[in-house]
């Protein structure tokens, strides 16, 4: 005599318990470790020295661009002391140096000149965050924005320039250091979290 076919249907439900076996459980444990390690590993970071007195650690797959190439981007009297791009030239980390008047203790007043610096450079600037962190034992002034140029030339038809920056200053005796790193607006999503690690690994002794 079959049976019901409740019973038919209700034995079905014992499959998956079925595949429950102790390997099962092992794999299963592995996976989720392994899912776990892949969710909160940081970005691959190469220790990297600048100088005599300073480290950071650039993104895997950037290069030091050459003193021509470096001339090149930045066609500027005093060019940054090193420049990094990722293989399609679009990302850029420098590091700059210049002399200040400005001391350590000026770190607030700083944050404020800087900020509205940067305002005035560009035509919309939306800031993500603005503050005095300390990195690895040293403060530093941290500026990280969004910043958009548009064509405001009569029947300019250019579409804006929309660029996720992250800026990091700190002075040395009588010397103003500026950490930089630059991607397109559109791919923040991406690189914020490079950016952001990569500030976090600024060494200066």
């Amino acid at each position: 005599m079959p049976l019901p076919s409740r019973w038919g249907t209700a034995s079905t439900s014992f499959l998956p318990l079925m595949m429950m076996t102790p390997r099962f459980f092992r794999l299963a444990s592995l996976l989720l470790v392994f899912g776990a390690l892949v969710a909160f590993a940081g970005p691959k970071l190469k220790k990297t020295p600048i100088g005599q007195n300073i480290t950071l650690g650039v993104p895997e797959g950037f290069a030091a661009l050459p003193d021509d190439g470096i001339a090149a981007k930045y066609p500027a009297a005093r060019k940054p002391l090193a420049v990094f791009s990722n293989p399609s030239g679009r990302i850029d980390l420098s590091v700059a140096q210049k002399p200040t008047t400005f001391s350590n203790r000026d770190y607030a007043l700083l944050l404020k000149i800087y900020k509205a610096s940067i305002q005035n450079m560009y035509s919309k600037v939306q800031f993500l965050q603005e503050d005095i962190r300390t990195v690895n034992k040293r403060d530093y002034v941290a500026l990280e924005f969004v910043s958009t140029v548009t064509d405001n030339r009569r029947g300019g038809n250019l579409a804006p320039i929309r660029k996720y920056q992250f800026v990091q200053y700190a002075i040395e005796g009588d010397q103003l250091f500026v950490f930089t790193f630059v991607a397109p607006a559109e791919e923040q999503a991406q690189w914020q979290p490079i950016a952001k690690a990569v500030m976090s690994s600024v060494t200066m002794k």
